[in-house]
């Protein structure tokens, strides 16, 4: 007998992606007998509510769960809970499409690997505009992206820390708890760190993929890529697993870089130019990258676009990474009450 699967979709206003997302679900080639989706939605007013409710009409196997609170890992939490009876649970993103042997490859594989969770690669939708283009190559390139394998891709299956979005067995939850509702980002982080530290295995299998849609407004990405950063780093005020890594440290020491050269500049001028050098080879690959990419595609336009949006990037998640370490480091450092709830019960019921 199939296992039972359900499938945990947090979302809020996501009317753009989420018919895309749902249809490659239902297209699945899981039998939806043992097949539960359960979309968790944030009280979305821009229509996505709307259809949510059309496609729960029409397949019985999909329902919506209400997340007033509209904090990710409430909205997981949420899902997990109302995932009843369920062998296995599947976190999916909405901003995502999957192929049809998703659910069913990634269940197939908890059992082959005896994972405690595995995830697939996440091929990056480039689009067609240019700023689109541009931001889909650079959130799967290596020089942005780092040693982040489920988005620059492995040749084979391989343990890693952590996956994109994540298929666990329900006794993970029931051993460790649920995700910590005090991190509206690096949630998966802070779960896949508290898995691995318990002797859990995470495995990445890159015979699964799916295509993730990113955001395609600069100043959206931008504050995206900042928060990211920030939260790398204030997380480690909510949990006690060691969640920062060498080379987290890299993008705050880069632009820290700036303010010493500069600093060097104006009173030790000889010192500021050996200083600087780090700053000259990473503009030196910043033209590289950017042109290669630019080349392979044939379009000389999005070398341009990159020249800027590859700097922007490691800026944004640099400066995010030095807010979040001074948050993390002082006691002084404020997290409202709309950017991290309690923690709650990190438990559930069996």
């Amino acid at each position: 007998m199939p296992l039972s699967v359900a499938v945990v979709i947090p979302c809020y206003n996501e009317v753009k992606y989420i018919p895309a997302c749902l249809d490659s679900i239902i297209a699945n080639d899981y039998d939806e007998r043992y097949l539960k989706v359960i979309v968790v939605d944030g009280m979305s007013n821009d229509g996505t509510r709307k259809v949510l409710q059309e496609y729960a009409t029409r397949h019985s196997f999909i329902s919506i769960v209400d997340n007033p609170r509209r904090i990710k890992p409430v909205a997981l939490n949420l899902g997990i809970r109302a995932a009843a009876g369920a062998d296995v649970i599947m976190r999916i993103d909405a901003h995502a499409w999957y192929p049809s042997n998703y659910i069913s490859g990634l269940v197939n594989g908890l059992v082959k690997y005896g994972a405690d969770s595995i995830g697939g690669v996440r091929r990056t939708f480039e689009g067609t505009r240019l700023t689109e283009q541009a931001i889909g190559v650079v959130v799967s390139h290596p020089f942005a992206a780092g040693n982040a394998t489920f988005r620059v891709g492995t040749p084979s299956v391989r343990e890693v820390d952590s996956v994109f979005p994540g298929c666990y067995p329900r006794s993970v939850f029931e051993r460790i708890g649920l995700f910590n509702e005090r991190l509206i980002r690096a949630q998966d982080r802070e779960f896949s760190f508290r898995l691995r530290a318990a002797g859990g295995k995470i495995i990445l299998d890159p015979s699964v993929e799916c295509v993730y849609f990113p955001r395609t407004d600069l100043s959206a990405y931008a504050r995206w890529t900042a928060i990211g950063g920030f939260w790398v780093f204030a997380a480690q005020r909510f949990s006690p697993i060691r969640l920062v890594s060498f080379r987290n440290w890299v993008p705050p020491a880069f632009v820290l870089l700036h303010f010493l050269v500069l600093a060097l500049l104006f009173s030790i001028p000889p010192v500021a130019a050996v200083a600087g050098l780090p700053l000259c080879v990473y503009w030196a690959l910043v033209f590289w990258f950017s042109a290669s990419a630019g080349r392979k595609r044939g379009r000389w336009s999005l070398a341009g676009v990159l020249l800027f949006l590859f700097p922007l990037t490691h800026y944004a998640y640099g400066l995010g990474g030095l807010a979040g370490f001074c948050c993390w480091i002082t006691s002084r450092g404020r997290i409202d009450s709309d950017v991290a709830a309690p923690a709650g019960d990190l438990t559930i019921s069996v």
